[in-house]
């Protein structure tokens, strides 16, 4: 390899003194721990960008660190956001509720006005039964389901025994 020294004795790229111009040892002894400081500061810069492996476990731990704060960030705003879906979803859940029970009463008025009705328009004999039947919605909702499971069972066997 050549040297490439300008036309004053400096290397080319070199910010050292011309190799001439010392004017005593210790003046050369300076220049010469000048350019061993700048020589050594060269290679670690030279060593650094060669450590490829160090280079990408710096780059590994940087973005390790920026995903772990994404993260916490998401985490929390994914919290807010639930806990904003819950509480609209605790006040359509009261809405419904209180709708579903101003429909209740109103069916349960109409229907104990029907009731009324229709126990006014049956004969006197089957009032009792109606009353009771009023009185006590469940116990006649079960009997009325027990009667028409009964009907339906005497339909299927008459159709499996080839009567119908």
């Amino acid at each position: 390899m050549t040297d490439a020294t300008s036309g004053d004795g400096t290397r080319a790229g070199s910010t050292a003194q011309p190799a001439g111009g010392a004017k005593g040892p210790d003046e050369l002894r300076q220049q010469i721990e000048q350019t061993r400081s700048q020589l050594g500061d060269t290679v670690e810069e030279l060593a650094g960008k060669a450590d490829v492996k160090g280079r990408a476990k710096a780059r590994a731990a940087d973005l390790r660190d920026k995903a772990g704060a994404m993260t916490v960030q998401l985490r929390s705003s994914a919290a807010h956001a639930g806990h904003a879906v819950q509480g609209k979803a605790h006040r359509a859940g009261h809405a419904v509720q209180d709708k579903a029970g101003q429909a209740g009463h109103a069916v349960q008025g109409k229907a104990g006005r029907a009731g009324h009705t229709v126990e006014r328009r049956v004969p006197g004999r089957a009032r009792g039964v109606v009353r009771v039947g009023l009185d006590h919605p469940r116990a006649a909702l079960v009997a009325g389901a027990a009667a028409g499971a009964l009907v339906a069972a005497g339909v299927l066997r008459r159709r499996h025994h080839g009567r119908c």
